[in-house]
């Protein structure tokens, strides 16, 4: 086990669109219109870069996912821009826990949100508000 590390966004970041959730069967209409946004925000599109909208999407999912199931409600999903990244921001209102990178094992059913989002995207942490606990992940645009 171990902390994420503490960090704010990129000053620069300027947010894209944002999709508010409150029950996991709204899951569904994030990933569809996640994938939307990210095509009409600017995706470069490229060998290297193919897999970037499935991969923000499965990250969205798992951390949306994590929020709804152990955070307070509502959850919030933001898409933000950064030079040249997208940013990924999940945000719930439970300011009573810090998000950790829980060690799994291959029976567990949870618990890997944060270590996919590790493995996958190119940063991820996570700060704080006065009313919510944001964790972000960036991605190449």
């Amino acid at each position: 086990m171990g902390q994420l590390r503490t960090s704010p966004l990129p000053p620069r970041a300027t947010e894209l669109e944002r999709w508010g959730l409150g029950t996991p069967a709204e899951l569904r209409e994030l990933r569809s219109s996640l994938r939307d946004a990210l095509t009409r925000h600017g995706l470069v599109q490229g060998e290297d870069l193919d897999e970037v909208p499935h991969l923000v999407v499965l990250v969205a999912t798992e951390l949306a996912s994590n929020a709804l199931r152990h955070g307070l409600p509502p959850t919030s999903v933001a898409l933000l821009a950064a030079d040249d990244c997208f940013i990924l921001d999940v945000a719930d209102h439970d300011l009573g826990t810090v998000p950790e990178l829980i060690d799994t094992h291959p029976l567990d059913s949870g618990g890997r949100g944060l270590l996919l989002a590790q493995s996958v995207s190119l940063a991820v942490g996570w700060y704080a508000t006065k009313r919510t606990k944001n964790i972000w992940a960036s991605f190449p645009r």
